[in-house]
Order: structure tokens, then C-alpha cells, then sequence
């Protein structure tokens, strides 16, 4: 009896300690990918010619939320990117566009006149995340770990490596096409690191990349000249080596850039994805290698879709079309000019569906500013391609849908975001610099630009799927609870039970 005591006593005692072992144990590496434009069908659409390294494996190993969208608008690479790391949206990460206001002037999304550019002089590199008002996976596990874990972004864009590394970063690096390297600026370091200096040297030899110039953003190649910089960073940091975990933030930009110019179908595109997953398996080796299979935890997602090209859809009698602000503006000034006999320039800017009123110039006109959002919402209401407007100001109340009221909601950060709100028809968007003929765009609450992938792999991960519906602001607590620490400090996404159990 009492041999049966003590084994029973010991088989407890194990039991607990595995239990205690397995909640502190944490993985070596955390390395987020987000894909720029890409469609969640575009991995059933290309499966079959994936490699079995890239996208296959996530797939057939990993776990995957195939019902996963973006629960705000609009759907712009900057706040898809700060929306996955924050697990928040632009009404509390405040990260409202590419481009917003701030105290009345545009501002772009990481522009910071107080640093200076690393790696070369161009002012592409005055740029840090201080517009950004949350906290990110990265940032929080530098938090919990003290600072001792290393926190890296890597991307073409400087949007993309920039807001996805978070404030705590040590460093985040983007592309200078016209200098033609990886630089950083003094927000991170004083001088970029031996490695980072000898990548940019060995970039100079590529002959793919001299051949391209400043267009490399259209070829697939910048892919692999970003799959090439992420591995570097991997070894020149020895990323999953040390005493603490990692986080490893890669964004892939070309897909989006391609897409704008070539739409959703076609050569281009098709090139574009294959060679991606080429990249990707490139990278799942170098991690292999680097820390081993079953030590890192990753994510994959994108920072939004894209519509079908309006001329494509026109092609097979489905419902599309493009529209034009400037031409929607002049109408509106001619109906409120008619109207009031007052002519002027009191529409500050038309972007991402919003419209933000000039202040100013309508103090300056004497006009009533109480009513001057709600006369240019009737001059709206009026646009035969546009079905829903509110003024943000009437949201709450604004005869809308409670989904587009909740996502348009999300979206807003007042002083930033602008004044009126606007949903066009499916399938029409703007016509304008990022849209070509043959291209698309993207921005609105539709499927087509809310439906994104995302993937887990690695470290504690389950194969699987689920089709319930989860959010891009679940991805951050999801993360954040496998590895057991503090969401991000604005975290309104919840985690992924499936996933993190």
C-alpha cells in the first residue's frame, strides 16, 4: 500500500512539473509574414502548383482560418500591417491609411521629420513608427522578456517593415530604390550592422535588380531579393540562438504592386505567386536550418485583398465599374455652389472612401460649419455608384448596416480619418494612380478585399482548419497566448481557441 502511495505521489509530482515545464516553455523564433493584396482564394486557386516547401506545407502542416476577414475600413497596407500586430484597428492603433491627417496636414503613415535616414541619404529613410499609437507582439515580448529578445522587420516597403516591428524594435529595414540597398534610420541605430552592410554590397552585384531599376517592385524578383534580406537578418542576428525567443516580421510587397498594375489574373500575377512560394520555401528551410523545424512559431496573412479588374468583370456580364473623385468633387461643388452661392475648395481630400472637408477654407467662406458635412452627404447620397454615406460625427445613429456601421466605426480615429464616410457598389472602386487599366485596387468592406489568409505553423501547432469566422485582430492574442505573454496595450481582437488551446 504504501509503494502504491508513493508511486501515485510521484506520478502527481511528474505530472505537475510537465504541466509547469509546459506552460513556461516557449518557442526559439516568432516570424510573422503578411502577403500585400493578397486574396484568401488564391490559395486554392494556385495549391496545385505550389511547391510541396512554400504555401503547401503551412497548408498540409499547419492550421488554417479559412473564414478569417478584416473587420474595419478601409482595407489599406498600412493598417492591415498595424492591425496584425496590434491586434487592434485604426480606432485604437491609429494607424488610419497609407496617408492621413494629423493636426489638419496629410501626413504619410510613418513619416518622422526628428530622424534621420541609415544606409543612405535618400529622405525615404526619415521614417519610424511613432504614429502609431499601440503596442505590438514584438514589442510585447520585448516587454516580457526585458529587452532581451531581438525583434526584426524586413520588407520593400517601409510601411511594412516598419509598423509590423513596433516601437521596441531593434531594427526595421525597407528598400531605397534609388540608392539601390536596405537602409534603416536613427529611430533604430546610428550606422546599419557588418551584415546588413555586406548584404548591400553582394545587392549591388545582382544583375536582376541593376536590369530593373527602380521598377523592381513589379517584378517577382523583389520577392527574392526580400526573402534574401530576411535571411540575412536571420543569420546576421542569430535570430532563435539566444536565451530569449525572437521575432522575425517579413512583408512581402511585390504582390501588391504587381497586382495594381496587372489585376488578379494573368501571367503577371501567376509569376508573381509561383515564385513567391518558391521564396517562402526558401525561407521555411533557412529557418530549418537555422533554428529547427518545430522551434519557431509562424503566421502567415495578408494586409488586405483586391477587387476583380472592373473591365475583366464588365467582360462576363458581372456588375463592376470604375468611378473618379475628382469627378465626384466637382460635381458636389457645383450642386453646393448653386445652392449657397459660395464656391471654393472646402473638400480637403477624397481618400480610401473618406472625405475630409477643409476646415479652413470653410471658416474662410463664412459657410455654417455645423451643416457643411451633412450638405456635401446629400450632394453624396446623390452619386448612383455609391449606396451608403454617413458623416462619421452620426455614425451611431446613421441609417446604415450594423456590419458597415461597426467596420466604419472601427476604422474611425476622429482628427484622422476625416468626416464623411462612403460605400460604393461591389465591384466599383476608384479609377485613378493605383488602379491601371489591366490593374485593381482595393479599400472596401467587401469580401474581395476583407477575405485574407491566415495560417499557423510550427511550435505547438495543430494541423487543421476552421471555416468559424476569426478576424485579422485575432492573429496578436492568439500569438500572444502561446507564448504567455500580455496581448498588445490596445488589443480588441480575441484569441483563436482552435489554435491556442
Amino acid at each position: 500500500m504504501k509503494k502504491v502511495f508513493v508511486l501515485t505521489l510521484f506520478c502527481l509530482l511528474s505530472l505537475t512539473g510537465w504541466a509547469q515545464s509546459k506552460f513556461g516553455e516557449k518557442p526559439h523564433l516568432v516570424v510573422g509574414i503578411v502577403v500585400d493584396q493578397m486574396r484568401w482564394d488564391y490559395l486554392s486557386r494556385y495549391y496545385d502548383k505550389f511547391g510541396d516547401d512554400g504555401f503547401r506545407r503551412l497548408i498540409d502542416k499547419g492550421f488554417s482560418c479559412d473564414n478569417c476577414l478584416i473587420n474595419y475600413v478601409p482595407t489599406v497596407t498600412a493598417i492591415g500591417h498595424a492591425s496584425a500586430y496590434t491586434g487592434a484597428t485604426p480606432a485604437f492603433h491609429g494607424i488610419c491609411g497609407n496617408n492621413f491627417y494629423i493636426d489638419g496636414k496629410k501626413t504619410y503613415c510613418c513619416a518622422d521629420s526628428t530622424v534621420q535616414p541609415v544606409g543612405s541619404g535618400s529622405e525615404k529613410g526619415k521614417m519610424s513608427p511613432r504614429n502609431m499609437l499601440a503596442t505590438t507582439i514584438g514589442d510585447q515580448l520585448r516587454l516580457h522578456t526585458d529587452f532581451g529578445s531581438k525583434v526584426i522587420g524586413v520588407s520593400y516597403k517601409d510601411r511594412a517593415a516598419i509598423l509590423p516591428a513596433g516601437h521596441a524594435a531593434n531594427a526595421a529595414y525597407w528598400l531605397d530604390l534609388k540608392n539601390r540597398c536596405f537602409i534603416t534610420s536613427t529611430y533604430y541605430m546610428k550606422e546599419l550592422p557588418r551584415w546588413a552592410k555586406d548584404f548591400n554590397k553582394q545587392l549591388a552585384k545582382d544583375k536582376e535588380f541593376k536590369k530593373l531599376g527602380e521598377d523592381i517592385g513589379l517584378s517577382p524578383h523583389c520577392g527574392t531579393i526580400t526573402t534574401d534580406m530576411a535571411i540575412a537578418a536571420l543569420k546576421g542576428e542569430k535570430l532563435g540562438k539566444g536565451e530569449h525567443p525572437d521575432m522575425l516580421c517579413v512583408s512581402y510587397s511585390q504582390t501588391d504592386v504587381i497586382g495594381h498594375k496587372h489585376g488578379t489574373r494573368g501571367k503577371n500575377t501567376d509569376d508573381a505567386y509561383l515564385q513567391l512560394d518558391r521564396d517562402l520555401g526558401r525561407l521555411l528551410r533557412a529557418l530549418d536550418d537555422q533554428v529547427g523545424r518545430g522551434n519557431y512559431l509562424l503566421f502567415l496573412t495578408a494586409d488586405h485583398g483586391a477587387a476583380h479588374n472592373w473591365k475583366f468583370m464588365q467582360e462576363h456580364q458581372l456588375a463592376a465599374g470604375p468611378w473618379s473623385s475628382s469627378a465626384m468633387r466637382d460635381r458636389i461643388y457645383e450642386a453646393i455652389s448653386n445652392d449657397s452661392g459660395e464656391m471654393g475648395e472646402y473638400i480637403g481630400d477624397i481618400m480610401d472612401y473618406r472625405i475630409f472637408l477643409n476646415w479652413d477654407k470653410i471658416r474662410q467662406m463664412g459657410l455654417i460649419t455645423a451643416d457643411m458635412p451633412h450638405m456635401v452627404l446629400s450632394e453624396l447620397q446623390k452619386e448612383k455608384d455609391v449606396v451608403f454615406a454617413a458623416v462619421y460625427e452620426d455614425l451611431a445613429t446613421a441609417a446604415l448596416p450594423p456590419l458597415l456601421r461597426d467596420r466604419a466605426l472601427m476604422g474611425y480615429y476622429p482628427g484622422r480619418s476625416g468626416d464623411i464616410i462612403f460605400f460604393p457598389r461591389p465591384g466599383f472602386y476608384e479609377h485613378g494612380p493605383w488602379s491601371s487599366p489591366t490593374g485593381t485596387t482595393h479599400g472596401e468592406w467587401n469580401p474581395y478585399d476583407a477575405h485574407i489568409p491566415c495560417l499557423f505553423y510550427g511550435w505547438r501547432v495543430q494541423h487543421g482548419a476552421t471555416s468559424r469566422e476569426v478576424h485579422i485582430t485575432d492573429i496578436a492574442p492568439t500569438v500572444c497566448q502561446l507564448l504567455h505573454i500580455q496581448q498588445p496595450d490596445a488589443c480588441v481582437g480575441e484569441s483563436i481557441v482552435e489554435i491556442a488551446k
